[in-house]
């Protein structure tokens, strides 16, 4: 699989991938950059289509509704319940104020938004107050939001969680920070100054998450943590699980951005991320089958 949207710039250019089955189709949703011709239009929300997780068609975009997304909207995050896709998405362009936001299409392409809107800031002396990259999953009998956000002098990209009960709509008054302090930050050398965009997926009685480390194109790659709980963390290596690509490969500027996805009928799991070889004048999208051990993650 390799992924560019061309929509907007004329040139592939496509990042933040999450994909999800739906119906009979596969659905990614991925930002996507200002429109060449307008500078103004932010950064927004694409949408493709797949019978096969490798060959994708763009069927549409999510833009602005409301004055809160104005500037832009993107890092995409979706779930499926019932006849429903309900998708976590940051605004963008407010710096520290950018928020967790949350809509719902029962088609994938048309989306309400939720009327409490942003419906996620963290609080504490640990973090900025800004939220992004948002991913949610179902586990012991909650939902754990997981965020991307800084620390107070804005330099350091950490990862935060909260949580809401089963029932939820996805409410601003449902989430409940799960604790005062990052539950990931940067460690290791390959990490750099940032961990962010967290995607998680269960693995028999535990969480397994993949995670950014680096900012972007430093090069960014991939690491794994796991948790019992969703909120207590243990990296699984001090290198990444994916690194970038050699000198002239496709993704020789960083493999990063990760979104895992379990394939509800075959139960098989593939690595999403995004990558470039020219310091992010292009980005691509692609995957990578993902095998388990143990409970830990390989490739074959």
């Amino acid at each position: 699989m390799m992924f560019g949207d061309t929509t907007r710039i004329g040139i592939p250019f496509s990042k933040d991938p999450h994909v999800v089955k739906f119906k009979n189709d596969y659905i990614m949703y991925y930002s996507i950059p200002p429109r060449k011709d307008d500078v103004n239009s932010g950064w927004n929300i694409g949408i493709a289509k797949s019978k096969n997780l490798t060959d994708w068609k763009t069927i549409g975009e999510i833009t602005p509704q409301a004055d809160y997304e104005a500037k832009g909207l993107c890092a995409p995050g979706a779930l499926v319940r019932n006849d429903t896709i309900h998708l976590f998405y940051q605004t963008y362009g407010n710096g520290a104020k950018d928020a967790i936001c949350h809509a719902f299409s029962t088609d994938g392409v048309n989306f309400t938004r939720n009327n409490t809107n942003p419906i996620f800031s963290p609080s504490g002396d640990w973090n900025c107050g800004r939220a992004i990259d948002a991913e949610v999953i179902l586990f012991n009998n909650k939902y754990f939001l997981y965020f991307a956000s800084r620390t107070p002098d804005y330099q350091i990209q950490i990862q935060g969680v909260a949580t809401a009960p089963t029932g939820t709509q996805f409410d601003k008054e449902d989430w409940t920070q799960a604790c005062d302090k990052a539950i990931l930050e940067p460690k290791y050398p390959w990490e750099g100054k940032c961990v962010e965009g967290a995607s998680v997926i269960q693995v028999g009685n535990e969480l397994v998450m993949f995670y950014a480390g680096a900012y972007n194109n430093d090069p960014q790659q991939i690491g794994v943590a796991k948790s019992k709980d969703g909120i207590n963390w243990e990296k699984l290596s001090n290198k990444p699980f994916l690194t970038n690509g050699d000198k002239g490969s496709w993704n020789y500027c960083e493999s990063g951005h990760p979104h895992i996805f379990r394939d509800p009928d075959t139960k098989r799991t593939y690595l999403f991320y995004q990558g470039n070889n020219d310091y992010g004048k292009t980005w691509l999208l692609s995957q990578k089958e993902v095998f388990w051990k143990d409970g830990e993650p390989y490739f074959k």
